[in-house]
């Protein structure tokens, strides 16, 4: 029998490819566009459960907080 299970992603452009990742699984995936970064996590994402089942996914919070933090950082001289 065949479920869904809806996974929060991030995807963030780092040089020229896009890097997609599932905090919830650790499961982290590339790609040159965002539509490619996306297809290839959720291939990715496919594995994992292939591998592990769904009885063994960690039970992480699906609303995580956003938010920022200034930092002071000191440039090291040349």
């Amino acid at each position: 029998m065949e479920s869904k299970k809806v996974f929060l992603v991030s995807i963030v452009q780092e040089g020229k490819f896009f890097v997609a990742r599932c905090p919830e699984l650790g499961v982290t995936s590339q790609g040159e566009s965002l539509v490619e970064a996306q297809k290839n996590l959720k291939e990715a994402i496919e594995l994992y459960i292939e591998s592990f089942g769904l009885e063994e996914l960690p039970r992480v919070s699906v609303n995580p907080f956003w938010t920022t933090v200034e930092v002071k950082a000191k440039v090291a001289n040349a």
